[in-house]
């Protein structure tokens, strides 16, 4: 259609203000559900216009109403109308309204008349009125009395859209909102995101601190949902459940209540990568290695480094500053050794000390990353170990480390990041493997834990080096996420070659024979031509005599743990079980061998292998 054709088409559409005065305005309703046993609590109510026009849509409709300056009365109007179509229909529940904070400040403004709207065919105690983005609130102090107002006159408040544009954590501070209905930003695709999952978990700390029921906006599938659940969110509002409709969803579809009271627990996202490069416990590594010591002006002679070497016997170095700042370093036992020889000191003595400074030392600034002193070990530039290093606060002299230190500290990190997650494959370590098999116990879900071994790895590890054992491992590692339901199974890398998978997929067993026969498969290309066409390698075992060793192959033990039988065991016993398992099925020819979890209860004591043994056998 042409622009001429159509300007008498828009030309008679009737404005905002017609379309209130004619009561040509629709109520929609999308429903509002509570994971506790999937019941509807209430309902937002959304207007809509004429159908078919071109104010049908919200967007429409209220861009067309601030171009008529009239967006607080068709606020008004879509409340009213709202409440009593709801009415009408004999909803249950509560009703959700929305109102722009401008929109609030004038119908409060507006006394009894204006508050008669919730006077209406439904009790005020069922209306909850929600705050909008679409406006600041410049002035909270000012604005708090008109929530109180709404609260008086028996409505609940809450926060909508939390997480964006203005809903701010001030708002919800200074509000204190009954309800926050969390963004969807946060909530779509929350089931692969661990930063949106962090992100509802700081939000879900402080509604438990605060007193605010969260509902979250936006869920469109069965996974975020038992997430969600998982979680302990309380409500939910999406497209899963029902979309906005004239005629209100009385019950939810099956498919949604079959989410809701899913067997399986979720596998909640692992924020894994980001944790290898966080400072263990949240504290700067370089704060913890501070030695705080004098320093020496730029115009101090030798003499001032000997009487103040010989004043602090423990002092390792001494550094040499220029307005607060670092600009060299005197090593002990260098300036020592020196100063010792004879004449030294006559000649030296009243020199300026840079004579026998290091005028470019390691400067570490307290904020620093593990990983940013990590290149420090790495590069080439080793002279810390010696000498070691001055630490900075914003390019001011803060004291000093030691290279000893240096090097502890960023072991420690990563050896702390490791049980969080693998360095090599970025899979969960220990820690969060031992907290899923703890909340599968707890909710009492049936599971099967599977424990992944390499056959033949050290050999091959031997004859081609670390570097290409790391790539057996990483291909490992996706062989086995491939295998993997995200949703809800869970792959955690104890380390080196062992692996350990908690499946919840009933296809587990054919998902563990898919990852056996390609891996098997795979590995053979990481092996050089000749050793292919030989059937394997010729090395030597642990006692040093000469063996052939076939192929890397994968080996898994499983333990079947049933719905129910939560109680009867521990993390530490099914690891323990599993890793049996796993022992087992490195001498069956198909690779996998399963135990009952119940039936082994006491397969442990009867070998005399006690968890922590079983654990590390291989």
């Amino acid at each position: 259609m042409s622009a001429s054709a159509r300007a008498p088409f828009l030309h008679a559409t009737p404005g905002v203000g017609a379309l209130i005065a004619q009561r040509q305005l629709r109520a929609v309703f999308q429903p509002i559900v509570d994971f506790e046993g999937g019941v509807i609590l209430g309902y937002e109510g959304l207007i809509r216009g004429p159908a078919g026009s071109p104010l049908e849509t919200p967007a429409a409709l209220f861009a067309r109403a601030g171009d008529e300056q009239c967006t607080a009365a068709l606020e008004r109007a879509a409340a009213r109308t709202c409440i009593e179509t709801f009415a009408g229909l004999d909803c249950p529940g509560k009703l959700f309204l929305n109102f722009s904070a401008d929109a609030l400040r004038q119908l409060t403004a507006a006394g009894d008349a204006a508050l008669a709207l919730f006077d209406g065919p439904i009790d005020p105690t069922r209306v909850v009125i929600e705050l909008t983005e679409q406006s600041a609130i410049h002035d909270l102090r000012n604005f708090s009395p008109v929530v109180e107002t709404l609260r008086a006159a028996g409505a609940q408040f809450a926060l909508d859209d939390y997480g964006t544009a203005n809903a701010s954590l001030n708002l919800w501070v200074q509000l204190q909102p009954d309800v926050v209905k969390i963004d969807r930003f946060f909530i779509h695709d929350i089931a692969n995101d661990a930063l949106k999952f962090e992100a509802v978990r700081a939000m879900q700390h402080f509604a438990q601190a605060s007193g605010a029921r969260l509902v979250a906006e936006g869920i469109e599938n069965a996974a975020d949902l038992i997430v969600l659940r998982d979680m302990g969110i309380d409500c939910g509002q999406g497209f899963f459940f029902g979309r906005p409709n004239v005629e209100p969803l009385r019950v939810l579809a099956r498919e949604a209540r079959e989410a809701i009271r899913a067997d399986h627990i979720a596998v909640f996202p692992e924020a894994t990568r980001s944790a290898a490069t966080q400072p263990a416990g949240g504290t700067a590594p370089a704060s913890k290695m501070l030695v705080r010591a004098p320093a020496l002006p730029r115009e101090a002679t030798n003499n001032d480094v000997l009487q103040l070497f010989n004043g602090q016997p423990d002092l390792h170095a001494v550094a040499v500053v220029e307005d607060e700042a670092p600009v060299a370093l005197i090593n002990r036992r260098a300036f020592m050794d020196r100063y010792a020889l004879p004449y030294h000191r006559e000649l030296f003595g009243k020199k300026a000390c840079l004579q026998f400074a290091n005028a470019q030392p390691v400067l570490i600034e307290q904020s620093m990353t593990v990983e940013q002193m990590a290149t420090l070990l790495a590069s080439d530039d080793q002279r810390y170990l010696a000498d070691g290093f001055v630490i900075t606060d914003n390019g001011r002299y803060a004291g000093l480390g030691t290279g000893e230190s240096l090097v502890r500290a960023v072991t420690e990190v990563r050896i702390q990041a490791a049980r969080y997650a693998n360095p090599l494959t970025f899979l969960p370590g220990n820690i969060p493997i031992s907290s899923h098999i703890e909340r599968l116990l707890s909710h009492d879900a049936g599971f099967h834990a599977c424990y992944v071994d390499l056959n033949q790895f050290k050999p091959f590890n031997d004859q081609y080096g670390y570097w290409q054992g790391d790539e057996v491992l990483k291909f490992a590692a996706t062989v086995l996420a491939d295998a993997c339901d995200p949703t809800r199974d869970f792959l955690g890398h104890v380390g080196g070659d062992d692996f350990l998978i908690l499946f919840q997929s009933e296809t587990w067993r054919e998902r563990a024979r898919q990852a056996i026969e390609t891996f098997n498969e795979g590995a053979l290309r990481f092996y050089a031509p000749g050793d292919r066409l030989a059937g394997g390698i010729h090395g030597e075992d642990r006692h040093g005599n000469a063996t052939f060793f076939t192929f890397v192959t994968m080996a898994i033990g499983c333990v079947r743990v049933a719905p129910g039988e939560g109680a009867q065991h521990s993390s530490d016993a099914i690891a323990s079980l599993a890793a049996l398992a796993k022992r087992r099925a490195k001498q069956e020819a198909t690779g996998l061998v399963v135990i009952d979890g119940s039936a082994s209860a006491n397969l442990l004591p009867a070998l005399g292998t006690t968890p922590g043994e079983a654990a590390s056998a291989s």
